[in-house]
């Protein structure tokens, strides 16, 4: 699935001015391109908190009518609304949403190709069955006042399938009873069995929100009760995983791509994001895309039993509580540098009435991919952030080192990664004046003693980077305009967040 996630530093390999920047109006030349070049069987068309071209499936049929005539959508190619949601931010784009759903079904069946073209959404934050119904509700209720007053030939196209995006750890830990509710209301609404669901677990935001090991190991403990809730009620999964490239963010990135699968087993579709698309070399880019799809459909789900998943929620808990400390601490430093990471994306500002923040305590963060850029940016990999102290207490207890090492396989290649962007000299002089720094040192010592390693750059690339994070710095505390310094450094690590 490609998604328009704003993280890639090097500008669109289609893009013609070459700025990096993708405009609303370049967005369908974009998902042209993700299918047609890429090999991409999904397209994620964001509704969520940014500027949207509402007449995206006419423009297709329209622009490139050959392909998609061969390639239809709904059948081979699929166009698939992130919605906004309506409990988070108002719902002014919701109506246009699904008004767009219903009249791409109309020109559809107007030039006879597959109807309806689209016909699932996802839901972002779902955090109860009652939000699933209420949205499909709506949907039926303005299909059905749509076709009684235009009269229009797909009456019977009232329905769509609700992809559930679950954002926070705790709501992973019980996505049985999510699934469970869901599929009840469901049946007793249209008297039958929900034929199938495809459950979203983000990656990004519960790493921003409990850091790096709660988003791993929260994401892990989903895809096993997703397993465990499909063989109670026999109704089909297919789960869908957001990862960006950085291991902050999903590590999901070119030549990384059988250690991905491996930890991620049992996922069925990935969101290949625009910094896996552009900032690198396109024949590993189409290479990487063709393994996923072989190998994703073959992996299969672990299964964590009771106690260990009560015994993980334990280290989560622990975990959760060091890294929100600690990055409130921060907050002032990620705030002042998140203002220079350069735009990708016509996204609305998420204030105010067209938009939400993500939330630590009282404080409002700017979202994942800005985030992690400003710490990459200022060299310190936000992997890094409690995860030392998190190791040094699962250490202590046997029981807690066995389950941990199951629920997360690859750490120790993720930190040794994220190590290599390590700017210790930024570390020690912003740690001379916040604790909360002086806390990140702890954990860079706890690390590399745990696994033996010393954390620092080790490729020509790495110390080109650390250079760049160095200028950052500088730059910085002489109050100058640092947004070039960052997109070098974002260039060097291949993301920008």
């Amino acid at each position: 699935m490609a998604t328009q996630h704003p993280d890639n530093a090097f500008a669109p390999f289609w893009e013609k001015d070459g700025d990096g920047f993708v405009s609303s109006q370049e967005e369908m030349q974009e998902l042209y391109a993700s299918f047609k070049h890429l090999g991409c069987d999904e397209y994620m068309w964001d509704w969520e908190g940014k500027y949207v071209d509402e007449a995206i499936v006419e423009r297709l049929l329209t622009e490139y009518f050959t392909y998609f005539q061969k390639n239809q959508l709904g059948r081979d190619k699929f166009l698939t609304f992130r919605i906004p949601n309506i409990w988070q931010e108002k719902g002014y784009s919701l109506a246009r949403a699904f008004m767009s759903i219903l009249t791409a079904a109309d020109i559809a069946h107007d030039i006879k190709v597959k109807t309806p073209p689209l016909f699932e959404v996802i839901l972002p934050m779902t955090t109860a069955a009652s939000q699933m119904i209420h949205i499909q509700n709506t949907f039926t209720e303005l299909a059905k006042t749509k076709h009684k007053l235009f009269q229009d030939q797909t009456q019977k196209f009232n329905h769509l399938e609700i992809i559930p995006l679950v954002e926070d750890v705790r709501d992973m830990f019980n996505i049985q009873k999510l699934l469970g509710s869901y599929s009840q209301s469901f049946q007793k609404k249209y008297h039958k069995k929900l034929p199938y669901i495809r459950p979203f677990i983000a990656r990004s935001d519960p790493a921003l929100i409990s850091g790096l090991i709660p988003a791993v190991v929260g994401s892990k403990i989903a895809l096993s009760e997703i397993y465990q809730w499909s063989k109670k009620s026999k109704i089909p999964v297919y789960p869908i995983i957001g990862c960006g490239s950085l291991p902050f963010r999903g590590s999901l990135a070119p030549g990384y791509i059988e250690k991905f699968i491996e930890e991620y087993r049992g996922v069925r579709t990935v969101t290949v994001q625009s910094a896996f698309r552009y900032d690198f070399n396109l024949a590993k880019v189409k290479k990487a895309i063709n393994i996923l799809k072989t190998s994703l459909p073959k992996s299969q789900p672990f299964l964590f039993a009771p106690w260990e998943k009560n015994n993980l929620f334990k280290i989560i808990a622990i975990s959760s509580k060091i890294y929100r400390q600690t990055i409130t601490g921060l907050a002032p430093a990620i705030f002042k540098m998140s203002a220079f990471v350069p735009a990708r994306r016509e996204r609305r500002l998420h204030i105010g009435l067209l938009g939400y923040s993500r939330k630590i305590g009282k404080l409002k963060f700017p979202r994942a991919i800005n985030f992690t850029a400003a710490l990459y940016s200022l060299g310190i990999p936000p992997e890094l952030i409690a995860t030392g102290r998190t190791l040094k207490f699962i250490k202590k207890n046997r029981v807690y080192q066995e389950i941990f090492d199951c629920a997360y396989l690859h750490l120790k290649h993720d930190i040794i990664r994220a190590g290599r962007r390590l700017n210790k000299e930024n570390l020690i002089l912003l740690a001379k004046s916040n604790k909360a720094w002086r806390d990140v040192l702890t954990d860079i010592e706890y690390i590399e003693e745990y696994f033996h390693i010393i954390l620092k750059p080790k490729k020509p690339q790495d110390f080109l980077h650390r250079n760049a994070t160095s200028d950052v710095y500088f730059l910085r505390k002489n109050k100058q305009d640092v947004s070039r310094a960052i997109l070098a450094a974002g260039k060097l690590r291949k993301s920008l967040g």
